[in-house]
């Protein structure tokens, strides 16, 4: 039998947390969904009247925010009351990878996950639904459970104010910038427990939308390790396809035919056989890296080195690009302009996290380069931090620089190259007898992603490279 959900708390309104409580908050009308997080400035956006200040840019997410905001679905600081008032509590904090200590550079640093268990068991009252939406490694909700029962039990507790708690596992498998569709018709629903009433409390929210036989639910440990495992699979997908990209460089070969010829097996089938400048975001990179330490942990050295190579090859898709652009431009590009289009780490999403065009800039800077970077959502506040280094002031040529540029033709002007990153539809089709007027010759190309139209850009008298072919 199902515990009746009123009241729904997320702790977190990052990239998870803010859309999935937006997508239940339209679906269950009947349940409060409250959104917390510390940070002030992320909550007053998720609050501001002027929906294109959202911290976050999915499409569809602000047409949720303005239908259900102030209505069944609120956004705050104040963790302690929303906790205390919750049936059901969402963890969705940042799990980034370690920097210091005990694996550090590969194991998932948990420490917002232990702080948010402890908030919960200090304010939460009676019996509450723990839901990990977090990415985790295996075993973590066994941690979660310890704090919790442990937290109160050498504590004198009054009948009434007895507290209770079940763990679930109910990870995303979201796609930055299509989040909201894959959300409101998901591939599957999966949720891990040992408990079957709080399974079938979350089942029914799912239900609302959801056809009951996507709704998987397996055991903690499964669920678990699922999402991980799922992210590790796509990213190996990527690293295969970029490491072909480079042999069809060499032979003559086109990476988009044999992308076709291969993923037409149903084997294997087309998705995330698109070559390009590495995979970006917040959870392949971690995650590999997560699993990797496990494996190392239990023993596994081979399964390791396997796991390891698919982020290798990663990074050196990123150095290839960077040593390509530099060998193009006569051997160096100190001062050389070069225009940036896109810094996200994919479309349709203002996430830079672990995106190529960081780790590409950075390289390019590093040799002089004075780039001008130009992105549809990124705001340049954002690309300052990432890159940790100040925009200049002057768009004038100087060696290892960059600025912030307010369009393509901006980026483009007396530019001696232009390098796409990311796959904005605007940049799919371009004005090439434009752009070639404002660059200076020879001009060139580098078009990471395989969207634009190459030949009408040489007809302009521009130099391509487009990867893979």
């Amino acid at each position: 039998m199902s515990h009746k959900i009123k009241t729904i708390c997320c702790i977190g309104a990052g990239y998870v947390g803010g859309p999935t409580m937006a997508v239940i908050a339209k679906k269950c009308p009947h349940i409060q969904v409250m959104v917390v997080d510390i940070n002030h400035e992320r909550i007053s956006r998720w609050n501001d009247h002027n929906l294109c200040n959202l911290p976050i840019y999915e499409p569809g997410l602000k047409e949720i925010i303005e239908k259900c905001r102030g209505k069944n679905l609120h956004f705050s600081t104040d963790i302690e009351s929303n906790i205390a008032a919750a049936d059901m509590i969402f963890i969705s904090v940042n799990t980034p990878t370690k920097v210091k200590g005990l694996g550090a550079g590969h194991a998932i640093d948990l420490k917002w996950i232990d702080a948010s268990a402890r908030q919960i068991a200090k304010y939460a009252k009676g019996y509450t639904i723990i839901v990990e939406k977090s990415t985790l490694p295996v075993k973590t909700a066994e941690t979660i459970k310890q704090i919790l029962e442990s937290s109160h039990q050498n504590m004198v507790i009054k009948e009434e104010s007895k507290k209770a708690f079940s763990v679930l596992s109910n990870p995303e498998f979201l796609a930055e910038g299509s989040a909201i569709n894959d959300l409101e018709n998901p591939d599957r629903v999966l949720i891990g427990g040992n408990d079957n009433n709080a399974i079938a409390s979350l089942t029914e929210i799912y239900s609302n939308w959801v056809n009951r036989e996507k709704i998987i639910t397996t055991d903690l440990w499964s669920s678990e390790l699922s999402k991980l495992i799922a992210n590790a699979f796509l990213a190996q997908r990527i690293s295969s396809i970029n490491s072909i990209s480079a042999l069809c460089e060499s032979t003559g070969a086109d990476i988009n035919n044999v992308a076709l010829a291969i993923g037409s097996d149903k084997r294997i089938g087309k998705y995330f056989l698109q070559s390009g400048p590495g995979f970006g975001g917040s959870c392949f990179r971690k995650d590999i890296l997560n699993l990797v330490y496990i494996c190392k942990h239990y023993g596994l050295k081979e399964v390791a080195a396997y796991w390891q190579q698919v982020i290798d090859i990663n990074n050196w898709q990123q150095k290839r690009i960077s040593n390509i652009i530099i060998e193009k431009l006569f051997g160096t590009i100190s001062g050389k302009k070069i225009g940036i289009l896109g810094f996200s780490f994919k479309a349709n999403t203002n996430d830079t996290r672990d995106s190529p065009s960081i780790h590409i800039c950075k390289e390019l800077i590093e040799e002089g380069g004075c780039l001008a970077i130009y992105d549809p959502k990124v705001i340049p506040e954002q690309i300052e931090i990432d890159l940790s280094i100040k925009q200049t002031k002057s768009k004038k040529d100087s060696e290892g620089s960059w600025y912030f540029s307010r369009s393509v033709l901006d980026s483009a002007k007396d530019a001696d190259a232009l390098l796409i990153i990311t796959e904005w539809d605007e940049f799919k089709k371009l004005n090439w007898e434009e752009i070639s007027n404002a660059m200076r010759p020879p001009s060139w190309l580098f078009d990471t992603r395989g969207i634009t139209n190459i030949y009408e850009a040489r007809k302009n008298g521009i130099n391509t490279w487009r990867v893979g072919n």
